[in-house]
């Protein structure tokens, strides 16, 4: 890993979520800023400039996919590498529409489920950030 930390930024609704995986992502060497809704998050951005954006599929008001449009469509913030984070695709959930291909046509780069091992989640945003050759 390089010298600089690689910067995450978590927007995710769920206080006890982002606090569990901002002190995962930290000790495992990421920065980490995190934002509890949509347009918080977009605003951070702006400032914070991360290498990666994990954003929460489903929150109230401003979605993750409603966000993520909204990015796309913003100048500053267009080329920002997002993963969708999502708890679809628990037992509980149906998470047909909501896969790596959905994530791809509007945007993100992955999708990560909730539930996913800590450690496999860190892996894949560092596969993110610094892809194999």
């Amino acid at each position: 890993m390089p010298d600089e930390k690689p910067k995450i930024l978590i927007i995710d609704d769920d206080n006890d979520f982002r606090e569990i995986f901002k002190a995962k992502l930290e000790a495992s060497g990421f920065e980490v800023a995190a934002a509890a809704d949509g347009q918080t998050g977009m605003d951070k951005a702006r400032i914070y400039r991360p290498h990666v954006i994990l954003l929460d599929v489903k929150m109230p008001g401003m979605s993750g996919i409603e966000t993520l449009v909204r990015m796309k469509a913003d100048p500053e913030l267009k080329d920002m590498t997002v993963i969708f984070l999502t708890s679809f695709g628990e037992a509980d959930e149906d998470a047909s529409w909501v896969d790596n291909k959905f994530a791809k046509e509007i945007g993100a780069v992955a999708h990560i489920r909730k539930s996913d091992d800590l450690d496999k989640i860190v892996k894949q945003i560092m596969d993110t950030i610094y892809p194999k050759v």
